[in-house]
């Protein structure tokens, strides 16, 4: 599978992988920021954004379609590889079956095990929207006011919504697969341990990350992780706290 990208810069490659429902797009500030002291690439994967959809969705799949990506732009010798909440998890079952690709980890505010789920308002919400019948963006927001009462979760659905050659919206996300995998994206990853330096960052605010239990999963995959807090951000620590982030992330990368 050929997944859409876009990079920036010179330098050791970094690649970015978002979450469910994301974009490329959601890591473009952070990427061209990183782009200063390395080459980064920010990639659609599977079933999102501008990336082809199919019908597995997966951590072992996602994670060889990132070797596949690696391999097609030359980085035989690894790359660092960020990826936050679902793009974390791809992230960590990569580490797990590629490690000699894997310079160094980040993986933001998730946990290597398996959640109950929390993003059943958000697909019922999406599955109701009768896109061919909307008029414009504004009717689509006005259908979301009504069913997801936060306005930065709207903002970021929001994204997805993309019009048609012939008239009205779609999705770039596959919905439907996503929702028939959701099951497989709320699952553990699992494999032998990473031994290579890994960075967890988590959310202040944010449930997804907790201590010391999932502390104690993360050095159990990731012996040699260190785990940092970001404090006063949720799940989406990028886009509320994108300095302390990068502060973060940079140190990280640019140890010996």
């Amino acid at each position: 599978m050929e997944l859409n990208y876009k990079t920036f810069g010179q330098g050791d490659p970094v690649v970015i992988l978002h979450g469910l429902f994301g974009t490329l797009d959601n890591w473009q500030t952070i990427a061209r920021q990183l782009a200063e002291t390395n080459t980064v690439f920010i990639i659609d994967q599977r079933n999102h954004g501008r990336s082809p959809h199919a019908d597995v969705h997966d951590y072992p799949t996602l994670a060889e379609d990132l070797r596949h990506f690696m391999e097609t732009h030359w980085m035989y010798d690894g790359a660092h590889i960020i990826g936050h909440s679902m793009g974390g998890k791809t992230a960590m079952q990569f580490a797990l079956t590629h490690p000699d690709m894997v310079k160094k980890l980040v993986v933001v505010d998730i946990a290597p095990k398996a959640y109950p789920g929390g993003h059943f308002e958000i697909f019922e919400a999406l599955q109701a929207m009768d896109l061919d019948n909307i008029a414009d963006r504004k009717a689509a927001e006005a259908f979301l006011v009504e069913r997801i009462h936060e306005l930065d979760v709207r903002q970021f659905l929001m994204k997805n919504l993309t019009r048609k050659a012939d008239g009205g919206f779609e999705f770039k996300m596959n919905l439907p697969v996503l929702w028939k995998h959701y099951p497989d994206i709320l699952a553990a990853v699992e494999g032998e341990a990473f031994d290579g330096e890994s960075l967890f960052i988590r959310g202040g605010r944010s449930k997804h990350v907790t201590l010391p239990d999932d502390g104690a999963r993360i050095k159990k995959l990731f012996p040699n992780s260190d785990i940092k807090t970001v404090e006063g951000a949720g799940h989406w620590v990028h886009a509320e706290k994108p300095a302390e982030l990068l502060g973060m992330v940079k140190v990280f990368l640019n140890q010996p």
